[in-house]
């Protein structure tokens, strides 16, 4: 036993030595970035940025300028902080910054799903087959009346819905949203009612496993919480399996496109299963969480909501709700909604922390936009984080916390896309989506959801904050990097349909 366990520790010895020794060893080469490995041997500085990404990276620019490597458990990373420069890596004409093995990466260990050669393009193709154009349309359709059945109920609304009901916004916004996005994207049974119920149990099934999330990418769950992870995976691959989707009806086009891809590649059922939850984490993780940021900011700003329920009454008319109807208004009113449309870019801007991440696969020279030339090294990882450089440069956009319903909005009500920095024009002003290869795909089916879905509530429902002096909550610091912020805490509201007849 003793010399069993003499020999397990030199093993831990050896491996910690692995781990550690070529991080003691690196060295700043000459025309590279500064170089911080942090005070912890292979660590670096995991602790730090995994605790606050956002307060890590001011501090990291504030110490060494616009453009750092820093050691985060075992890999090192270069953040490239000033927007002026974005565009060599965005557009990559070298060809030597990869998305792809990234993201492969990451989907196989949060979806157990292991991608097959040509997905990304497969996947940004279906996006641009059925979630633009006539096809977009077409799924707003289904999107609203999905929307109807579960904020009316199957049979309409009836005299209950026009009493106040309290609720928490974040709970209401993400629930409603989620259950209406997996509806119209994965169809539909003969039993509505059941369907209702059903996607009310995933609802919950699905927002513990978004919970879990930032710490599951990080690998920092307990060994109850890892189970836990396991036991909702098969749960979600079972429930959105190819098998029960035989019994449905109406399917999007999207979804099939993508898993007749998968069916001719000679991808397995239980893959597919995987594939099928990655997409529905993928396209409902962040419009529920961005509808509450957009709602809540309409209703701590009178100003903002008066401006959208009178451009929502230019474009949709006076809205009537007869007994037993659903929701209804020309879906095509959602392209003539500038007011609406700077609501929600200025929502995103506040509230969307994606991080923009490239493997280096081969020695790169960075050309920056001062004129300067750094040294990226093979086998690290580039990454962006607009959250900072860009959405809160002051410089681009004057008093950067405040929420400005009008800030993408020129005098005359057209969009606005000119900003500068430095007195320079810049390209990249609002970054919510990311850019390039990573950008989403399904940004506009995205942005359709949700501007149906404040729509509605603005047009057919009286809504107010419990206590109207209630300050915006504080973001949950584990959300940084991971799309849409989430709060620290809810915001109760209540609402109650208005009586039209």
């Amino acid at each position: 036993m003793v010399l069993w366990g003499q020999v397990l520790g030199a093993l831990l010895v050896i491996l910690v030595g692995y781990l550690c020794l070529p991080g003691l060893l690196r060295r700043r080469k000459p025309q590279e970035p500064p170089l911080d490995k942090g005070s912890v041997p292979w660590l670096g500085h995991a602790i730090a940025f995994r605790k606050n990404m956002f307060e890590f990276l001011k501090g990291m620019r504030a110490k060494h300028g616009d453009v750092f490597t820093v050691q985060l458990g075992g890999q090192y990373f270069t953040f490239v902080m000033d927007p002026l420069s974005f565009g060599p890596i965005i557009k990559d004409t070298q060809r030597t910054l990869d998305f792809v093995q990234y993201a492969q990466e990451l989907v196989r260990k949060v979806f157990g799903y292991q991608p097959t050669e040509g997905d990304h393009q497969m996947i940004h193709s279906a996006s641009s087959k059925h979630l633009m154009g006539d096809s977009l349309e077409d799924l707003n359709k289904v999107m609203l009346n999905s929307l109807s059945l579960i904020m009316l109920g199957p049979k309409g609304w009836s005299l209950d819905a026009s009493f106040w009901h309290e609720d928490g916004l974040f709970q209401f916004c993400y629930n409603t949203l989620f259950k209406a996005g997996y509806l119209s994207l994965f169809g539909y049974t003969k039993n509505v009612a059941q369907d209702l119920l059903q996607a009310e149990e995933l609802f919950m099934k699905f927002r513990r496993f978004d919970l879990l999330f930032p710490r599951f990418v990080y690998s920092l769950l307990s060994p109850r919480e890892w189970l836990e992870v396991g036991q909702l995976q098969r749960l979600f691959h079972k429930t959105l399996s190819v098998e029960h989707n035989l019994e449905k009806d109406g399917m999007s086009g999207w979804l099939c496109y993508m898993l007749q891809f998968l069916r001719e590649q000679g991808v397995a059922p239980a893959m597919q299963d995987k594939f099928n939850f990655m997409m529905l984490w993928a396209s409902q993780g962040n419009t529920g969480p961005t509808s509450f940021w957009a709602l809540l900011f309409l209703l701590k700003h009178p100003e903002a909501m008066q401006a959208v329920r009178k451009e929502a009454t230019e474009v949709l008319g006076e809205a009537r709700l007869e007994a037993t109807q659903f929701f209804t208004f020309k879906l095509s009113a959602l392209q003539h909604t500038p007011v609406l449309n700077s609501v929600m870019e200025e929502t995103l801007r506040l509230a969307a922390s994606p991080t923009l991440l490239r493997a280096i696969q081969k020695d790169y020279i960075l050309k920056m936009a001062n004129g300067q030339e750094y040294l990226l090294r093979h086998g690290d990882k580039v990454a962006l984080f607009p959250y900072l450089s860009v959405h809160m440069d002051p410089d681009i956009h004057p008093k950067p916390t405040t929420f400005k319903y009008d800030r993408f909005l020129n005098p005359n009500g057209s969009r606005k896309m000119h900003f500068y920095k430095e007195g320079k024009k810049i390209h990249h002003y609002n970054m919510p989506w990311g850019s390039g290869v990573s950008i989403c795909p399904g940004r506009f089916f995205a942005l359709s959801e949700i501007k149906l879905f404040i729509l509605i509530m603005v047009t057919y429902f009286d809504l107010e904050l419990m206590d109207p002096d209630t300050p915006v909550p504080p973001m949950d610091p584990q959300r940084w990097g991971f799309g849409t912020l989430q709060p620290r805490h809810d915001v109760r509201f209540r609402y109650r349909l208005k009586c039209m007849e």
